[in-house]
């Protein structure tokens, strides 16, 4: 099916390129480890002067754990990334080459073209019924115009409408100025949403603060680098007894804060269950992960619904993944609160536990974004864009589809996860899911 796609839309395209192809950027790499030490792919640009409310907010920080003792890791993640006054994602486009970090999108469009597809492909097979798209935390909004430009070569431009899930005004003004052609800003007193717009074709787009406020309906749901921004508490098995580390004020110069470990259990670590089979005595925990990955599988198995999480993780095996970056290059994350951004690793393992505990839905992956990209046909467009493009332009398209796809690069440590209603799962036997098989 997803072939078939791919065919149609390569004549669809024939005679014109989507966009202008994204020069590919510099990898930085750590000597020691040899491998990259960015989260996503650097550049040489960089971003402008950092917020000056970040002074504020190191202040804010300080003030709390005066008044209260150590915090959690996860609500210094939470003050640091979405503080309404001082937060990094608040304020300020934190994307792309002038950002701190440059995401898959923005490296080829071939990234989304095949997540287009394979949209297309999985809605099509379950009988093409009416569907809302939905994005979680979309970025400048390139992923999403990406997916509404595939999609209007099927002439499927009016036959559904977009929800995106941003909390950031920012973020989702550019996301606004990008995708339609006109929008206003909403009362959230009178209307569930904050912002509304329509593309140049038709399509119906809103702005929600929480995945709670966007209609019930069948869905197919996008969440491309938004899991790894969510809140993490970090456990430490102490003595067979698990628990927290915490953030507390620095004793040394050059950082701002330190990790301790607390005295006693917090209520989360007093609750928190573990993975059968759980090996470690270290590991990271985002309980809005566990909320929201709740939320789908039940909106999946109530309303019907597709999931398609793309995100940097692993399956339970890593232990210390929090870090931040700045300029494209790595930063102490305890120092200079709101100049950088906070990130921790994905733990799909523990996203399929949750997904599945209550046999709502069936999962599939995760899978290498390499081997996802080949699998849904990635040469294959490759091939079909450097023969259309400008001899001065083939060398960039390739070395982008590269970036991607390469173990070096993008390809291994990206991984894609999906999630489908539980009541598929004989007819996704019988029609495996594309790109994961």
């Amino acid at each position: 099916m997803h072939r078939q796609c791919l065919k149609r839309f390569a004549l669809l395209t024939s005679r014109q390129f989507c966009y202008k192809p994204v020069r590919r950027p510099n990898v930085l790499r750590d000597p020691a480890a040899g491998e990259s030490t960015a989260k996503r792919p650097a550049t040489e640009i960089q971003r402008p002067t950092d917020n000056h409310n970040a002074v504020d907010l190191t202040k804010h920080l300080q003030a709390k754990i005066l008044a209260t003792g150590p915090i959690t890791v996860a609500e210094y993640m939470r003050e640091v990334l979405t503080n309404p006054q001082s937060g990094y994602y608040m304020n300020r486009d934190v994307f792309g080459r002038e950002g701190d970090f440059v995401t898959s999108p923005e490296i080829s469009q071939i990234f989304g073209e095949l997540v287009s597809i394979w949209i297309l492909s999985e809605w099509q097979k379950l009988g093409s019924p009416p569907f809302q798209l939905v994005e979680l935390g979309p970025g400048r909004g390139t992923l999403m115009r990406d997916v509404i430009k595939v999609l209007s070569k099927f002439k499927l431009s009016t036959g559904f409408s977009i929800h995106m899930v941003e909390i950031s005004p920012h973020l989702s003004k550019i996301q606004a100025q990008l995708l339609c052609y006109n929008f206003d800003d909403c009362d959230p007193n009178v209307d569930v949403y904050y912002r509304k717009g329509e593309t140049a074709s038709g399509t119906k787009i809103y702005w929600y603060s929480r995945l709670e406020d966007v209609p019930r309906k069948f869905s197919v749901v996008m969440a491309h680098e938004f899991f790894d921004a969510l809140p993490i508490h970090k456990f430490q098995l102490d003595k067979g007894v698990w628990k927290e580390i915490l953030i507390d004020l620095a004793e040394e110069k050059g950082t701002d804060f330190r990790l301790v470990l607390s005295k006693n259990q917090t209520p989360l670590s007093k609750i928190y269950t573990p993975v059968a089979g759980e090996t470690r005595t270290t590991l990271e925990y985002s309980l809005e992960a566990d909320r929201l990955v709740g939320l789908l599988a039940d909106r999946f198995e109530s309303d019907g619904g597709i999931g398609l999480i793309m995100d940097y993780g692993h399956f339970g095996e890593k232990e210390d993944t929090f870090r931040a970056f700045k300029k494209h290059a790595l930063h102490d994350p305890l120092k200079s609160p709101g100049t950088a951004d906070l990130t921790a690793d994905v733990d799909f393992r523990q996203i399929k536990t949750v997904a599945e505990q209550k046999n709502q839905v069936v999962c599939f992956g995760p899978v290498e974004q390499g081997v996802f990209l080949d699998r849904m046909e990635g040469k294959a467009r490759l091939e079909a864009l450097v023969k259309n493009a400008l001899p001065e332009n083939r060398e960039t398209i390739k070395s982008a589809y590269e970036m991607l796809t390469h173990s070096n690069h993008m390809g291994a440590r990206f991984k894609f996860f999906s999630m489908f209603p539980a009541v598929l799962k004989e007819h996704l036997t019988k029609f495996p899911v594309n790109g994961f098989h």
